[in-house]
């Protein structure tokens, strides 16, 4: 694949030729401490949260080239405890592109900063973001161009997500309407 592929190519807005996973993909690491725990004495949910929120933004906007907003996170999963003293890892990159949107994958990974073992998958996400203008107005964001299997197979796995992302929120507003149609007002 070429980031010669335009958003036209690939059903986005015209003119805006695509870029490779590779251009945006980032990796932040920070060392947890004493001041990143919860009452269990371990990392709370929250901080990794917040670096997989930050990690995301950094590449959404790298990607979109300009300011782009947390839409939504999704299947946020913590699959490990982080301990204080772990040096985390958080790997994000644009899996998919819509004409206004990103999904971003993000993937967290542990080490114990005094071992030299590998480091642990503690965590995943997938987070969407809207390219924004000096207005905060949607502007157009350029579309994402596999190049590898793996970065296929992403594109393909946020297509779905997507698909069940707007299917979702249509179940939800249909099930308001009709609630209210009904006369329960909530």
């Amino acid at each position: 694949m070429t980031d010669q592929v335009t958003a036209a190519d690939s059903g986005g807005t015209p003119d805006i030729p695509g870029k490779p996973t590779s251009a945006s993909r980032t990796t932040l690491s920070h060392i947890m401490t004493h001041n990143d725990t919860n009452l269990l004495g371990t990392v709370h949910g929250g901080v990794i949260m917040k670096l997989v929120d930050d990690a995301a933004g950094a590449v959404a906007g790298r990607h979109s080239g300009g300011p782009a907003v947390t839409a939504s996170m999704d299947e946020m999963a913590f699959l490990e405890p982080v301990r204080v003293g772990d040096l985390v890892h958080v790997k994000a990159q644009v899996n998919w592109t819509g004409r206004t949107s990103m999904e971003v994958g993000v993937r967290v990974l542990a080490e114990r900063w005094n071992e030299s073992a590998p480091a642990t998958q503690v965590g995943s996400a997938y987070l969407v973001f809207a390219a924004v203008d000096a207005d905060g107005k949607p502007r157009a964001v350029p579309p994402v161009v596999p190049e590898t299997e793996r970065d296929e197979r992403r594109y393909q796995e946020a297509q779905i997500r997507r698909t069940h992302r707007l299917a979702r929120r249509r179940a939800i507003r249909e099930l308001r309407e009709r609630r209210v149609a009904e006369g329960f007002g909530d």
